[in-house]
């Protein structure tokens, strides 16, 4: 028998979001949340996330209400469940204490898949009754839309466990990388922090304003990006050469401008001058939502994705 429900540990935005794209799926989903009032956030999520699921194919009619629940209480929330997708707080005591509650409940061959972005699985193991069936599967925001699952195993994670995880997340038309070893910040954050300190640093110096990075991201790299990350970026850089053409005319540049690259100090005068250099961003933006016009343009995307790949399916 295949999974047909999914427990969420953690009620918030990450959690909400995991819990539509389930429901679009056609799965059963138990949220667990100790929150006053989570259930009704959780529904408001689900219910405007639902049209942009149906733009892209994965929901089929009006949501399933009846396939969601709510529980506050992991135990009772694990108990019988095929899958538990946790989503609690990044904080290693707290981790912990929640695996112990979901054993407490979860049959013992039900894989725990963490949603955190940067705790090791080896440290969440730590102490479990069975830490083969604990691997970290971190989503991008938001869940729903984004398709990146980034799949790491700890020290004690099974074979087992990690192709159940991968069967399932891409049973549900997500992208798995699969990590050969556990690392803080996985893959996809190392990356984006990489770029995000240098970001820092070209605010901090005054070479350049917020607003300016962004739109020197959005407007330039980013866009390809969408499409091939950075090696097939720079194997097309190469020219008819390709990338080893690429690496052995060009790769000096990349060494010297690493060189160049700043190591920013976070400290109050810095946090303060980026805060406002967001500030001036929304305040620039008037009344518009960010975050609908983010998701409105990753329905677009997807959907040119999918063009380009040769698959009219989600």
């Amino acid at each position: 028998m295949g999974i047909e429900t999914v427990a969420i540990i953690g009620g918030g935005l990450i959690g909400q979001s995991w819990a539509a794209l389930f429901l679009a799926h056609g799965l059963h989903v138990r949220v667990q949340d100790v929150a006053k009032g989570f259930e009704a956030g959780v529904r408001d999520a689900v219910a405007r996330a639902w049209p942009d699921l149906q733009a892209v194919g994965m929901a089929k009619g009006d949501v399933p209400w009846d396939h969601l629940s709510f529980s506050t209480r992991i135990d009772a929330a694990c108990e019988g469940a095929d899958f538990i997708q946790e989503c609690g707080p990044d904080r290693i005591e707290v981790k912990r204490q929640i695996v112990a509650q979901i054993e407490a409940g979860a049959a013992a061959d039900v894989v725990i898949a963490s949603s955190t972005s940067s705790l090791l699985a080896s440290d969440i193991q730590a102490g479990a009754a069975h830490p083969e069936r604990i691997v970290v599967a971190h989503p991008f925001n938001p869940p729903h839309l984004v398709p990146l699952v980034e799949l790491v195993p700890g020290h004690k994670t099974g074979a087992a466990a990690m192709a159940a995880a991968r069967a399932f997340y891409e049973k549900i038309g997500r992208e798995v990388v699969e990590l050969k070893r556990d690392v803080v910040g996985h893959v996809a954050n190392r990356l984006s922090s990489a770029l995000f300190r240098e970001a820092v640093h070209i605010v901090a110096e005054g070479i350049a304003s917020a607003e300016d990075v962004d739109r020197a991201v959005m407007h330039g790299p980013g866009l390809r990006w969408a499409l091939m990350g950075p090696y097939l970026t720079y194997h097309l850089g190469g020219g008819a050469g390709g990338f080893r053409h690429y690496m052995e005319h060009l790769g000096p540049t990349q060494a010297a401008r690493w060189k160049e690259l700043g190591d920013p100090e976070l400290g109050p005068a810095t946090v303060a001058r980026l805060i406002a250099g967001v500030d001036e961003m929304l305040e620039g933006m008037g009344d518009a939502d960010p975050a609908a016009r983010r998701d409105a343009g990753l329905v677009g995307l997807l959907a040119l994705k999918r063009g380009l790949d040769g698959d009219d399916q989600p």
